[in-house]
Order: C-alpha cells, then structure tokens, then sequence
C-alpha cells in the first residue's frame, strides 16, 4: 500500500493531534511511516486506521504502551470484545495513573515549576490521546486549581501560571484543526465581569479537535463588542463561560441583551461552573446551556447536521 497521506491528514481522520501521532511513532513504534523527498512523513491507509484503532482503544482505557505492536486484527479483537465496556482492570489502571499526572501537575504549579508542568501536559497528550486528553486529565486539573484557589490554597497567582501554561499546550495541541476554511465556525469569549478564561480556551480546543474552526475574542468582552465582532465572524455558534460569581445581576442583564441581539441563526451555547445560577436567563434567551465537554461534542454534531438552521428560535 503507497504511502500517501500526510501527517496533518491523518491527525484530521484519527483525532489525534500531530504531536500525539509523532511520539506514538517515535516512542511506542505505533506506526513506520516513510519520508518524502521533502523530509515530510508519509503513511499509508492501512496507518491511518491503525492509528484510529489505537486512539479507540486508548479511550476505553487501554494505554499506548500495552497495545502500540498489536497488529490490526488484534486491535480489532481488541475492540471487539471490549464493545462499549471499558475493562474494569484497565479502567482502575488507568485512573490511577491520570490522578497520579494530576497530583504531579498540582505539584509543578504549586511550585511554580513551568518546565515540569509542560512535560506533564505532554506526556497526558501521549498516554491519553485526543480528546480524553481534556476531559480525564486537563479539565480535572483545571478544575481542583480553582477548587483549592478558593479554598485559600493557591494563590491567583498560581491560577494564572496554571491556566497560562495550559493555554500555551492547547495553542499547540490543537493546530491541526485550525486550517479547514469550510468548517463551521465558533466564536467563544467570557462575559462581562468573568475573568476566568480558562473554561471557554478548553472548549475552543475541544471544538477544534472535533473539525470546527474556532476563534476566541478573551475574557470579560462587553455585549455591544461581541455581537459587533460577530458581524464580520459570521459564526454558526457562538460560547460564553460563566465561572464566578453566581449571583450577578449585572451579568444577567447582559445576558438578556445578548439574547436580543444576536442573530436568529447563531446558536448560543454557555457553560461553566456557574452557568446553573443563571438557569432561568439561559431559557429565557434560548441558549443551549453545556454542562460538560460530553455535553459539548453532541450540541456541536446536531449544529453541523442542522448547518445554517438555527439550532433554537431566540424571542426577539
């Protein structure tokens, strides 16, 4: 079979990104691609599926070190008999070693350790793949920084190192979705008088990763500045993350407003760890309201079925 397909092709087709799939081959022997006369990495289809049943297998459980030489068929057995299982032995295993990452991780950024906080971050990447990469290790991490902020353990200034160093992973980790021109677009910021970015970068990340292109505007952006931006995105969906605090009025009135000017054909979608507190706005202005990155990849998938079509009508 001649090997055909680049490596940004083949991180498109598996959902692993192109770093996951060159320490898979470098580290783990995953797959031998060869080198065009240009040095780029060429791999055949049956690469391709290999490494598509390898990121398959790695989400229910299994890590890249166990099953790297397995052989197609074995990986198709593999799968076969796990089916929507995930094996309890391998399962156990697994969350062992990701609280294991995430206590070293808290560990770096208590210490204020940039370098090992990166290899952290990269070494999630390899063992977990693309996306459970965010939901099993980056979201946890993220949210017991802000857990033990609150608790008067870290300091703002260890929220900020942490989400800084994140950030700077998930601008790499997620490149290889950013280059297709005619995938649906969303457009992500924070609220007035929501600092915390964290939240919406991750969303921008997983919604990459899941073959949209993304843009985010930053945090705290005043409603008449959004829905201007919007003017010139033209965006099929657009994301607000609320954090803290719960109870803001100002913050409702504004999302009121939003409701208002949005365009019917934009769907609206707010999550974060406070967007509950707003429940009764949220329906008021007929956002879809996103609890969880599992959440997210369904809303995203009806939003491409439905294209143009507005995922909800907004009372005007």
């Amino acid at each position: 079979m001649k090997p055909v397909r680049t490596i940004k092709f083949v991180a498109r087709h598996t959902g692993l990104s192109v770093h996951t799939i060159r320490v898979w081959e470098k580290r783990h022997g995953a797959v031998r691609p060869i080198r065009a006369s240009n040095n780029r990495r060429l791999y055949t289809e049956e690469d391709v599926e290999r490494l598509r049943l390898l990121r398959e297998a790695t989400l229910a459980g299994h890590t890249i070190s166990q099953i790297a030489q397995s052989s197609l068929p074995e990986l198709h057995r593999l799968l076969r008999d796990v089916g929507e299982a995930v094996p309890a032995g391998a399962k156990a295993e697994q969350t062992d070693e990701i609280e294991e990452l995430i206590g070293s991780a808290l560990a770096a950024v208590t210490s204020f350790e940039a370098r090992s906080t990166l290899k952290l971050l990269d070494r999630a990447a390899v063992e977990l793949g693309s996306p459970a990469v965010l939901q099993k290790f980056i979201v946890p991490l993220a949210e017991r920084v802000g857990e033990l902020w609150r608790d008067g353990e870290l300091t703002i200034a260890h929220e900020h190192f942490a989400s800084h160093h994140i950030t700077e992973f998930l601008a790499t980790f997620a490149r290889p979705y950013t280059e297709n021109v005619s995938a649906l677009h969303l457009v992500l910021a924070t609220p007035p008088g929501q600092l915390h970015e964290l939240g919406a970068i991750i969303v921008a990340a997983a919604a990459r990763s899941h073959g949209w292109r993304t843009t985010y505007l930053g945090p705290a952006l005043p409603v008449e500045e959004f829905v201007g931006a919007l003017r010139n995105l033209q965006p099929r969906a657009v994301g607000l993350s609320i954090v803290f605090p719960p109870d803001d009025e100002a913050l409702r009135r504004d999302l009121r407003k939003l409701g208002e000017l949005l365009p019917r054909e934009c769907a609206l979608l707010i999550g974060g760890q406070s967007s509950g507190a707003y429940e009764d706005v949220l329906r008021e202005i007929k956002a879809i309201e996103v609890k969880s990155l599992e959440e997210l990849y369904p809303v995203l998938d009806a939003l491409q079925r439905s294209k143009r079509r507005p995922a909800s009508k907004r009372a005007k």
